[in-house]
């Protein structure tokens, strides 16, 4: 468990770092934070003690990226360069990974933790983020993949593999795989912008503002809405809107994903099995795609839709 830990660590921050551990109990409710030199943290003594902790209750996190030396704290202002992107998947996890790994649209993971059945926390190693582009990036995974749209700071911690998971019943120990050693510029990840915000399954009170609510994406969307209400072919449809949006990033997955979206809605209101669209989905994707991306992707697609149609019916 703790050569598990300390390798992770290793492989995460640069000799010589300043990084934030944070340990959290749940009952009684204690939090913990300890700023500390890489090397401080991977010294056995050190190690024994966050395990102590972790046995006795407590769950363990590292700071994605570094702080700048001296610091006493973790905040934003603290943070000293972009390390990391990560992407946090708490729902349907075992697809929206299967989805993520097969995708083009972004490199092989640096590191992927299963962080309890089914959920799952993905690293990538950076080089040549700034904080905006590293927010505007993280945006754009969680709305691709499915992942937490809130996990989007720069100061975000998340879990140590090789320590229990102590919010479960029995504990779950967080495992980790290492896919890719490479480290990653902006220009690798090519995500397109979502086709729909209230695609997402937002958390809170969080709404579309008007700005956002005006956007060329929302445009396409109603488009897309109106041409399936019509009864207009999809494959035609997906053509014409990579055509002429030729400015983003992957116009066909763009394309496809915002038809098939409206499709697999369209085919909810009108009472169509969540099964059924799944299968009517991967029939029309087969040619194009992968066998596991397009089997992934329609779940997800279907499930996204789901969530759409109810909160349509709660308004």
């Amino acid at each position: 468990m703790i050569q598990t830990a300390k390798d992770f660590l290793a492989r995460s921050f640069a000799p010589r770092s300043t990084i934030a551990l944070l340990l959290r109990t749940e009952s009684p409710d204690k939090t913990q934070q300890r700023i500390v030199t890489l090397e401080q943290a991977l010294a056995p003594r050190y190690l024994g003690w966050l395990a102590h902790e972790n046995h006795a209750g407590a769950n363990v996190y590292v700071a994605a990226n570094p702080l700048r030396s001296g610091s006493r704290q973790r905040t934003k202002e603290c943070i000293d360069n972009v390390r990391h992107l990560y992407l946090d998947i708490d729902e349907d996890g075992d697809a929206r990974l299967a989805a993520l790994r097969a995708s083009d649209a972004v490199p092989a993971a640096t590191a992927i933790l299963s962080t309890s059945p089914g959920k799952y926390q993905v690293f990538w190693r950076v080089g040549g983020f700034d904080f905006e582009q590293q927010e505007l990036t993280l945006k754009r995974l969680a709305i691709a993949f499915g992942g937490d749209p809130a996990c989007t700071d720069c100061n975000r911690v998340l879990r140590i593999p090789g320590f229990l998971n102590r919010k479960y019943s029995p504990a779950h120990c967080v495992a980790v795989e290492y896919p890719s050693a490479a480290t990653y510029s902006p220009t690798d990840f090519r995500l397109p912008d979502a086709p729909v915000i209230t695609a997402l399954p937002l958390r809170g009170t969080a709404r579309l503002g008007r700005a956002q609510q005006d956007s060329h994406s929302e445009l396409d969307w109603a488009w897309a809405c109106h041409q399936l209400a019509q009864g207009k072919d999809a494959g035609k449809l997906t053509h014409e809107l990579a055509s002429r949006r030729s400015d983003k990033p992957n116009p066909p997955y763009y394309a496809q994903r915002t038809i098939d979206v409206a499709s697999a809605r369209q085919w909810l209101l009108e009472g169509v099995s969540v099964e059924d669209i799944i299968t009517m989905l991967k029939v029309r994707r087969d040619a194009e795609l992968p066998t596991a991306l397009c089997s992934a992707r329609a779940t997800e697609i279907a499930a996204t839709a789901e969530r759409m149609v109810a909160r349509r019916k709660l308004a």
